[in-house]
């Protein structure tokens, strides 16, 4: 089944790294298809950054992505952006305390994780972006935990890898939890978004 994504934030957050362990999950780890562009703003760290990916069951025959399945914003600029793309009954997975969430489409199925919080607890903050593969993996199903966990093996570096597991567990783990839960309508009257948060 075909799921076009897009992981957008700004330089730093390894945006690029996490669409590109998705994609390998999906490409080597599940004898999947998977594509990936990616672009950048003027500044390679702190800038715009975004990565697009396509996965599917069958060969990928366009790589480019206009209205994605699923969306992960790591910034408010991402959010204002590229929330708008989003596919009808699309989801939505947000950095909670980088991004306020104001205006979401009704149709949106949102979920939002302490991301920078948690990889900070871990003691590195560079590894959220592995968390958010973790709460990629664990909410959308689009990618098996298996899958997602030897990619981040194969593409962290050695010395980090144990830090990369945890960071990635937590993040699904966070996921599993939201799912546990049940989603609930967001309390905010303008919008009749899902939203689902563990605070």
């Amino acid at each position: 089944m075909l799921k076009e994504i897009r992981i957008a934030g700004f330089g730093g957050q390894g945006v690029i790294l996490s669409a590109h362990i998705t994609g390998r999950a999906v490409a080597l780890h599940e004898n999947g298809y998977a594509t990936m562009t990616q672009n950048y703003g003027p500044e390679a760290r702190g800038g715009a950054a975004s990565a697009a990916l396509v996965i599917s069951d069958q060969p990928v025959l366009f790589p480019y992505v206009a209205n994605p399945d699923i969306l992960v914003v790591l910034s408010q600029e991402a959010f204002t952006r590229f929330t708008p793309e989003v596919k009808e009954g699309g989801t939505l997975l947000v950095e909670e305390d980088l991004v306020h969430m104001e205006n979401l489409p009704q149709h949106l199925k949102v979920y939002s994780i302490p991301a920078t919080r948690i990889a900070e607890e871990l003691g590195k903050k560079m590894v959220l972006n592995v968390v958010m593969v973790g709460f990629f993996c664990s909410i959308t199903g689009a990618v098996s935990y298996d899958a997602c966990l030897a990619a981040v093996k194969d593409c962290v570096p050695a010395k980090f890898l144990d830090l990369n597991i945890k960071a990635f567990d937590r993040g699904f783990q966070f996921g599993q939890e939201l799912l546990v839960k049940g989603t609930k309508p967001e309390a905010d009257t303008e919008s009749e978004a899902i939203l689902e948060s563990a605070n």
